[in-house]
């Protein structure tokens, strides 16, 4: 039996299989759909669906910015290994991806699956067939996108995009005036690592509960009762000195804060410079690794 476009089309949609799979499998079996389903399964959709309770700890992160600076995106996508985040096919899928983040409205995975990944395919489909052949489980972890007119975006990613840093600045002033402050405090990010842009972003709750914390360590020490408030209130201050961005030491020139190298940057070009955005992606931050000899992960590729 011939194969033809509908039948190929029929069994894509059924399936979430390549097309050249589908015509293939078609040619297999003589046109026989519910028999090219089976061995699609067999062949590649059941092998995915295995390798995706796998765990992915390693991959890339990407950003991807608009040429004026006003629209960001950042995606981090997951492999189970180094070897495969290395892969010069793995690290140009990630590249399509981050694209394809910027170009999207959409803001959850499900939907951004749906997206087209190219003309005749989705990006689940693109990602389906993907895990099919590298043999691992690969999926897009998160992926955030930003855009505001009196914000300028400059992206700083560290080891390969082993840590990828998206700053917002607000500012009247344009990318090329800002995209040194921007990187060198993207690079302030990802080095230290702050858990807030300054004290009016720190969470009470978050406060409250390292008082607690201060408060008990400083009674452990037998300090007097009188003194203890006293002394949690210079620990908390230090301590929010180390976890807000602008009140850290600037990596760069330990004498200025970061917050006082923004203010020379903007005097000197006579414009305003504000972060008001700050997203640090770490690949595989929060996933429990599985450790593995290289002799093993090149044995796993082999087979």
């Amino acid at each position: 039996m011939a194969v033809t476009a509908a039948m190929v089309k029929e069994l894509r949609e059924r399936t979430g299989s390549g097309m050249l799979d589908c015509k293939n499998v078609l040619t297999e079996t003589d046109g026989d759909i519910e028999k090219s389903i089976d061995i699609l399964r067999e062949k590649g959709l059941a092998k995915a669906a295995k390798k995706a309770g796998r765990i992915a700890a390693e991959g890339l992160v990407r950003i991807r910015i608009s040429e004026d600076g006003k629209q960001a995106a950042i995606i981090e996508v997951n492999s189970e290994t180094d070897f495969v985040a290395k892969n010069q096919e793995f690290i140009d899928f990630v590249d399509k991806l981050s694209e394809l983040s910027l170009a999207s409205e959409k803001t959850g995975n499900d939907e951004f699956l749906a997206e087209k990944f190219e003309e005749t395919l989705t990006i689940g489909e693109r990602l389906t067939e993907f895990v099919a052949k590298i043999g691992e489980n690969i999926n897009i972890r998160r992926f955030e996108k930003h855009g505001k007119s009196d914000v300028v975006y400059v992206g700083y990613l560290h080891g390969g995009g082993k840590i990828g840093v998206l700053v917002g600045l607000e500012t009247a002033a344009s990318v090329s005036e800002v995209s040194e402050v921007g990187k060198d405090v993207a690079m302030q990010i990802a080095s230290m690592n702050p858990l807030f842009i300054d004290e009016t972003q720190v969470d009470p709750d978050y406060i409250e509960k390292e008082k607690e914390i201060l408060m008990q360590q400083a009674m452990n020490e037998g300090k007097p009762a009188e003194i203890v408030e006293k002394m949690v209130v210079g620990r908390l201050k230090k301590e929010l000195k180390e976890t807000c961005l602008l009140e850290q030491k600037f990596v760069k020139n330990g004498e200025l804060t970061v917050a006082q190298y923004i203010k020379d940057v903007a005097s000197n070009i006579g414009k305003d410079i504000k972060v008001v955005t700050m997203i640090r992606y770490e690949v595989g931050e929060g996933i429990e690794k599985k450790q593995e000899d290289f002799a093993e992960e090149v044995a796993k590729q082999l087979n």
